[in-house]
């Protein structure tokens, strides 16, 4: 099972603790590009249109600024530093030694600086959205898009279930190659109201985060099908949900649709 998440815009910088080591990373063979698109966000936040270039508000300025030290910031695990509402439901830092072990292996950030990033990676705290385009580098879900291919392909090709948690601005740096389409399940959200239902924004991140949780801490076998990520999310039916739907077209992407109140 592979859970690919967004980033959160927030984030918790470290205050104390080593620098950033590229080389430490999860999926090395992502290095070249993290150092091209590293080196290339310092340089464009040291700007005095920095905000502008980065495509934030002029209220984060500090976040900007904070960008053109990166390489000598302190760092700490990924868990620790991605916050927010998707991040405060999943509690990737509160988890037993065996679900930290199962988060390692089936989490991934999917990240418009470092590529990917696994829970338990060392980064420092960064302001950079996948949808910039980065002077240097380009649009960066385009530069990203050969590399996520290389790491990520095989294991849709082997035929592992990807719950796809993340937003259209991250979607466009990877989609799995189609000969794996039935097994990548994407995962939306709906609010019923009154027997109507719509898709929700900043309810979908608690919910997809309350999903992440359940799957890397849920007692039995990670589920390996659609159908048995259905049946894992429907545990969560009458406490956290009021239903769970899924669309699965053959050899197509499935939709996973978790109705909240």
């Amino acid at each position: 099972m592979l859970i690919l998440l967004p980033p959160s815009e927030g984030k918790t910088a470290p205050v104390r603790g080593a620098a950033l080591d590229l080389a430490a990373l999860s999926a090395p063979a992502l290095t070249p590009t993290r150092e091209r698109v590293l080196d290339a966000l310092v340089a464009a936040s040291a700007r005095p249109d920095a905000v502008e270039v980065l495509g934030v508000g002029a209220g984060i300025a500090d976040e900007v600024a904070r960008n053109v030290d990166l390489r000598h910031a302190p760092a700490a695990e990924a868990r620790a530093v991605y916050t927010g509402v998707l991040y405060g439901a999943a509690g990737l830092d509160r988890l037993t030694t065996a679900q930290r072990r199962r988060a390692a292996e089936s989490v991934r950030v999917v990240s418009g600086l470092w590529g990917l990033v696994a829970p338990e990676d060392r980064i420092p705290a960064y302001r950079l959205s996948m949808g910039v385009d980065l002077p240097g580098v380009g649009p960066l879900a385009a530069a990203w898009r050969e590399p996520l291919r290389a790491e990520l392909d095989p294991r849709a090709e082997a035929g592992e279930l990807v719950v796809d948690c993340r937003s259209a601005t991250y979607l466009a740096a990877w989609k799995p190659p189609r000969a794996a389409h039935g097994s990548w399940v994407q995962v939306r959200v709906l609010r019923e109201v009154d027997g109507k239902r719509s898709v929700v924004s900043h309810h979908a991140k608690h919910t997809r985060g309350v999903l992440t949780r359940h799957l890397v801490t849920r007692r039995g076998a990670a589920p390996t099908t659609p159908e048995h990520l259905a049946r894992a999310a429907r545990e969560l039916v009458g406490t956290e949900l009021l239903a769970v739907e899924l669309d699965a077209p053959a050899g197509r992407a499935a939709t996973l649709s978790l109705v909240v109140a």
